[in-house]
């Protein structure tokens, strides 16, 4: 019995590291994603300052403000990365990603934005 406990805890245990390695690579890509697609927009801060948007007709959003995030749903969020903007009311310049990004990396990314503005979304 003792042996079967001890064996059950290194499991557990087992499953908790990859868990967390699950995690940080998750996070690793959101990352990735948002470097690859939004900061041409939102800036390397999140800022809506990156290179491309002093040519664009609306400002992007700024991914680092609580006051502007905190107010959108998670929801929302993830529906304007898929849908684009239009989709949201909002930008037309804001282009969907639902085609590249797979709906696990939209959702990585949404908490990925999350940490950027140091917000919880709207419930």
């Amino acid at each position: 019995m003792k042996r079967f406990a001890s064996i059950a805890f290194a499991g557990m245990l087992a499953a908790g590291f990859l868990a967390q390695a699950d995690t940080a690579a998750a996070k690793e890509k959101a990352i990735d994603n948002y470097n690859l697609y939004c900061v041409q927009c939102h800036g390397t801060k999140g800022t809506g300052r990156g290179i491309n948007a002093p040519a664009l007709s609306v400002q992007p959003r700024n991914h680092a403000s609580a006051k502007d995030m905190e107010s959108l749903t998670d929801a929302s969020v993830a529906k304007a990365i898929k849908e684009g903007g239009i989709a949201v009311a909002k930008s037309t310049q804001m282009p969907p990603f639902g085609g590249i990004l797979s709906e696990e990396e939209i959702a990585d990314m949404v908490k990925h934005l999350r940490v950027m503005c140091k917000c919880e979304g709207k419930k």
